[in-house]
Order: C-alpha cells, then structure tokens, then sequence
C-alpha cells in the first residue's frame, strides 16, 4: 500500500518559468505531512491542470465513487484535480504531463494486499507531472479482504502519492526508525490519511476523506509553486 513504483519517466519539458534572484526555501515537511523531496517533487503548479486517468473503463467504474469525495477536497485546497477518462497505461513509463494514472497489478509491491503509487520523479523546477498508482488486484477478487475503511483510506492515499506527498511517519518511540502507523494524531487519535500503512479517518461517515494533515501537505506544494513564481 505504501512504498514507490520503481518507473523510469522521461518526463517532457514544462512551460514554467520562475521568478529570477534569489532561490526561494522551500517547505519539506510539517505537523502531519511530508513531501517527496527525495523523488525531487517539491511544488504543485497552481494553474496546472491534473487529471486521474484509468486503464480500462470498467477501472474508471470502480475507482470513481471511491474517489470522488477526496478529489472535491483536493480541489477546495486549491489544487486542480478532475476525474478524467480512459487511456493507455504502461506501468514503467509516466504517462501525459498532469495525468495521474490508475491500473491495476497482483502485488505491485511483492507483497500480499499491498498497493503503490509515485509521483513522475524529479519533473521539470520540482513541479509535479502526474504520476502512476497501481492498485493490488487483490483487494477485489476476495483473496485479500479489508475493511471498508481500509480499503477507502488507500485507494485515496495513492493517488496522493502522485500528486507528491510521502508519508508523514515519525519516530515516535525514539526507537531510532520511523515505524509503522507513528505519525501524529489529532486528539479524536486521527492519523493523516498519509499515515503508513493504514491512516485516515476510521468512521463511515469520513473515511476514504482527507484530513487536515493531508490538505496542509497540498497547499505547501502549491505554496513552494508560488514561492518560485511558477504558475
């Protein structure tokens, strides 16, 4: 669920320009969130249209009423993000400048009940391109059952991925490594919905939603965009 596509993207040139002078610092990480600095996706272009893609119609079906929620959400953060439509996906390679796209693979990860997802790596000034999430073909042919909520929180977490958020986990034990599910909480004991392996919100009324750790994330993206004049 929660690791990186090894892809390879030629990634194609942006038509963005950054004010000149001095460089601008850059956020990396806060209360709850972390950007993919190390896949060198610091920024989210404000004026920038992204698009959620899906390999076979019957995908675009699935995947939409579970995705719909976040995406508004996504949106109001300030990010333009739309649910698109079909097209080819090859796993290894990124595809349209601003499309994110879904497919589907048994164990993309190497491991039983596992998805995963990245951002195009090291685009053009920082500024994400899209990316690819490959969801684990386990989760619907019932040899990988999860709970609902589970199931919801990942199918957004990934394409968060895409977009450029890491996960937000932190060594809160002092145990000398960030382990699984140590990230902070809100006081209801709510984890981002970046959180690794299982975050987000646990009720039937707001899983599948992002938190406010998670939007935080996305306007520091869009943030660092406007930090270096990119548009």
């Amino acid at each position: 669920m929660r690791k990186t596509l090894a892809v390879a993207a030629a990634l194609a040139a942006c038509a963005l320009t950054a004010a000149p002078g001095r460089p601008a610092e850059l956020l990396a990480t806060g209360s709850g969130w972390k950007l993919a600095t190390r896949l060198g996706v610091t920024s989210l272009s404000p004026s920038r249209q992204y698009t959620l893609t899906f390999a076979t119609a019957a995908m675009k079906s699935r995947y939409t009423p579970y995705l719909t929620a976040a995406v508004s959400q996504v949106k109001a953060a300030g990010v333009k993000l739309v649910i698109g439509g079909v097209e080819s996906v090859n796993p290894a390679k990124c595809g349209p400048v601003g499309h994110i796209q879904y497919t589907e693979m048994y164990r993309p990860l190497g491991r039983g009940g596992y998805s995963q997802a990245m951002p195009c790596p090291h685009p053009p000034k920082g500024v994400g391109t899209g990316g690819i999430v490959a969801i684990d073909t386990e989760y619907w042919d019932g040899s990988w059952p999860m709970p609902e909520y589970k199931l919801r929180n990942t199918l957004v977490h990934e394409p968060l991925h895409a977009l450029g958020l890491d996960h937000p986990n932190l060594d809160l034990n002092k145990d000398g490594k960030a382990g699984d599910g140590e990230c902070v909480a809100t006081r209801y004991g709510n984890t981002p919905v970046m959180c690794s392996p299982n975050g987000g919100y646990r009720t039937s009324t707001s899983m599948g939603r992002l938190t406010g750790f998670d939007t935080a994330g996305l306007k520091a993206l869009l943030a660092n965009a406007r930090a270096q004049g990119i548009k």
